[in-house]
């Protein structure tokens, strides 16, 4: 089985991702961590994105298919895997599209994450965790039982990341919208897409993804 899992930035996708590995046995493919690997191989397609890397620019389209195509090779993917966060484009999709058929094989389900993106930016701009011990909270959602205290560990020092504030969030989910969201025609014309509601609860979102795949 392949799965691709769409969505805007916060929405979930990391927590389903993980899920879906543990209830299906099925390998998660990072293109961050396969390049780092191919990078640290020193495979051909690794030399080739090391050049870009230490460049600081961004890895080509081109690489990035060889790399998935490299990695899609190993025995742990012989069952199926999961892509999170690849392909982000059409012509990505497309490349990607090319390089399975030629393997004999293809996306058997693309889950879209559906947000509502004012309450994204909400739910992202509002997190921070304890420092000490990285317990999640939420200025509104899940605030510590005691006041700037954790409930984990005790802990008063908090951490916020510096991407986790409502101009940065509205400005990935624009890029999102630019760049990722045309993929989901491109996906329901060729009848795979299948939608979710990814503003429930982490639990409920769980059950909607594991009825969609077990339908397949």
């Amino acid at each position: 089985m392949i799965i691709v899992l769409l969505g805007p930035p916060g929405a979930g996708k990391g927590t389903q991702a993980q899920r879906i590995m543990d209830t299906k046995g099925l390998v998660q493919l990072s293109t961050g961590d396969m390049l780092r690997a191919a990078k640290k191989a020193g495979t051909e397609v690794g030399k080739k994105a090391k050049e870009f890397m230490d460049a600081g620019k961004l890895v080509t389209d081109e690489i990035v298919i060889g790399i998935i195509a490299d990695r899609i090779e190993e025995d742990d993917c012989k069952q199926g895997f999961l892509l999170d966060g690849f392909p982000r484009t059409v012509a990505q999709a497309e490349a990607l599209d090319e390089l399975l058929k030629n393997k004999g094989l293809h996306v058997d389900v693309v889950i879209e994450m559906k947000v509502n993106d004012e309450s994204l930016v909400d739910r992202i701009a509002g997190r921070y965790t304890c420092a000490e011990c990285n317990q999640g909270y939420h200025d509104t959602n899940l605030k510590p039982q005691q006041a700037d205290v954790c409930d984990s560990c005790g802990s008063t020092n908090f951490n916020r990341r510096s991407d986790d504030n409502r101009e940065t969030v509205i400005e990935r989910l624009a890029t999102y919208h630019a760049q990722t969201a045309p993929l989901l025609p491109f996906y329901e014309q060729k009848g795979v897409l299948r939608t979710v509601d990814g503003m429930a609860d982490i639990d409920d979102v769980t059950v909607q993804i594991n009825d969609v795949l077990n339908q397949l």
